[in-house]
């Protein structure tokens, strides 16, 4: 059985990818999810009606020791299962002005979409390496590229993982797993509900904001065997906002 694991899976751009691959129906899906069921159930539930065969994982990335045992448990369960592709997609912003910054805001951004991306990638790494063939896609944001004011630990996490793109993809590629990340900009999300969509568009040349869908078919493609030549690089998809 040939699995891609989705991380934040449950909502949002999570959601558009986990249906995006039910779609292409190479893999058996593992939908991660952290705090909300009902929405993991919902993406499972949609999984299943596009044709492709899935479940929910439920367990914190930023909490190394629950990863690690809910992973263990899986692997152990379904011996016979290989993770091919790896999307993480978990984060979360705690979004402030630095001077007015809590330290957990700062350190729970960070422990998420870092930490989170090592907690993960790090538990099927040495698999990935012994069958010699992987994708790695990690979604950053246009934050982690140029910086946004009022979200420097936001930010900070996304540009760490840009960092940790790049050397990753240096060290493995040569067993046939590439490691890229995808930057989004300002995506029609729960996360950006609350945005002034109208105001925003107006910095945007596309000027409009990004479909979770159209997140989903660069991050497919990734995901593919048709981007084997592609590895250590930042896609950015933000309708031209920033370049």
């Amino acid at each position: 059985m040939k699995c891609a694991i989705i991380t934040g899976g449950s909502r949002g751009i999570g959601r558009a990818i986990c249906l995006k691959l039910a779609e292409e129906n190479n893999y058996h899906l593992l939908i991660n999810y952290t705090s909300n069921e009902a929405s993991a159930n919902e993406t499972l539930e949609k999984v299943k009606a596009l044709g492709a065969t899935g479940e929910i994982l439920k367990f914190d990335v930023s909490d190394a020791e629950e990863t690690t045992n809910v992973l263990t448990d899986w692997q152990d369960k379904n011996p016979d299962a290989i993770v091919e592709v790896i999307i993480n997609n978990a984060g979360i912003t705690r979004d402030g002005l630095f001077m007015w910054m809590k330290h957990e805001d700062w350190n729970n951004v960070i422990n998420t979409s870092l930490n989170g991306f090592f907690n993960v990638t790090n538990f099927f790494i040495q698999k990935l390496l012994r069958n010699k063939y992987g994708r790695i896609i990690n979604m950053v944001s246009v934050s982690g590229a140029k910086g946004t004011a009022g979200q420097t630990n936001y930010s900070a996490a996304k540009a760490g993982v840009i960092g940790a793109t790049k050397a990753l993809a240096q060290e493995i590629a040569k067993r046939n797993i590439t490691v890229n990340a995808v930057a989004p900009g300002f995506i029609k999300t729960d996360m950006t509900a609350d945005f002034d969509e109208a105001e925003l568009k107006a910095m945007i040349p596309a000027n409009r904001f990004g479909e979770a869908e159209e997140v989903a078919d660069l991050v497919a493609f990734l995901a593919s065997k048709k981007s084997s030549y592609i590895t250590g690089e930042v896609i950015n998809i933000n309708g031209g906002i920033y370049s």
